[in-house]
């Protein structure tokens, strides 16, 4: 009896231990998320302006970005897709990404991001096309 409660223990260390730095990772994001809820990007005066909106009047990539966690936030989609919609998405992908990883790691086998130069380039790619297209007169739809 008593190893078989020290292979269960041993079992549920291990995992907790597998699922400690995904749960840091998730309270981390989670605490982000409850302060932008909480502290409005609308409001003037609490976060700094994009230096790139400031000195070029250019929308970078980002820009938008904290409107839309704030809207995410509050449960409006579509505000959150209306002030940055490459945010929305890229806020989908760390779920499924994190999501896949606690299931990996719950199971004990390795989480592998490949990340090849051609995804890295097709990633940049996507994300120079977003800038340009909505610095674009026809763009103004992806505007913050």
């Amino acid at each position: 009896m008593r190893g078989v409660n020290a292979d269960s223990q041993r079992v549920t260390s291990t995992v907790a231990g597998r699922l400690a730095v995904p749960a840091g990772i998730l309270a981390a994001v989670a605490g982000a998320f409850a302060y932008v809820g909480a502290v409005d990007p609308n409001e003037p005066g609490h976060y700094p302006v994009c230096p790139l909106l400031r000195l070029t009047g250019l929308y970078c990539p980002g820009c938008g970005g904290l409107r839309s966690a704030y809207a995410v936030a509050h449960g409006d989609l579509g505000a959150a897709l209306h002030a940055n919609a490459m945010a929305v998405v890229g806020y989908l992908g760390f779920a499924v990404l994190w999501t896949v990883w606690v299931v990996r790691a719950a199971r004990g086998r390795p989480v592998r991001l490949d990340l090849t130069p051609v995804r890295l380039w097709t990633l940049g790619a996507l994300l120079l096309v977003f800038t340009v297209v909505r610095n674009l007169p026809f763009g103004g739809w992806l505007r913050p």
